[in-house]
């Protein structure tokens, strides 16, 4: 039988992943397991993960980017609980979580380090609604996290298949 005890919510703040947060919570209340709850701020550089564009100090940013530090975790953590603290609906063992570099990278070094049982996050995050290239998140950490990789999408979005020849 499966237990969980560990979930790890990764968060990227798309519709996806507000989806999968609902889907997090209830088996985390379910096996009264603990809810971590992380987000990697965005940056725009594929080799450069520690310039950020997301969660940017008022008054701090050049160019709309700013290199990772605690103003930026400050503002992270403050997207957090506005967006997923008021939804915990009485539940009280969780945690945030802000980490920097690359996500795939980071959730699976998180994962491991938290003896974490299952993560869930959104099958679509906003990076791969616009530069198909670079990749999916979850794929990633799908093919390589030591546990198990719940990829939840919304059932509103219908894809279709381009029809070749």
């Amino acid at each position: 039988m499966v237990e969980y005890t560990n979930i790890l919510f990764c968060t990227d703040f798309s519709e996806d992943a507000n989806i999968a947060f609902l889907h997090a919570l209830n088996l985390a209340k379910k096996y009264d397991a603990k809810l971590h709850i992380l987000h990697v701020p965005h940056s725009p550089f594929q080799y450069m993960k520690h310039v950020v564009d997301e969660d940017v100090p008022e008054g701090k940013s050049t160019a709309g980017q700013t290199f990772y530090d605690q103003g930026v975790v400050d503002e992270a953590r403050i997207k957090l609980r506005s967006s997923y603290e008021k939804k915990m609906q009485g539940f009280t063992s969780y945690e945030f979580v802000v980490a920097c570099g690359a996500p795939d990278v980071e959730i699976i070094r998180y994962a491991k380090k938290n003896d974490i049982d299952l993560i869930v996050m959104g099958a679509l995050g906003k990076s791969d609604l616009g530069d198909p290239d670079r990749g999916s998140t979850v794929a990633s950490v799908s093919r390589y996290a030591h546990c198990h990789v719940m990829a939840i999408r919304n059932p509103l979005k219908q894809f279709t298949l381009p029809i070749l020849g």
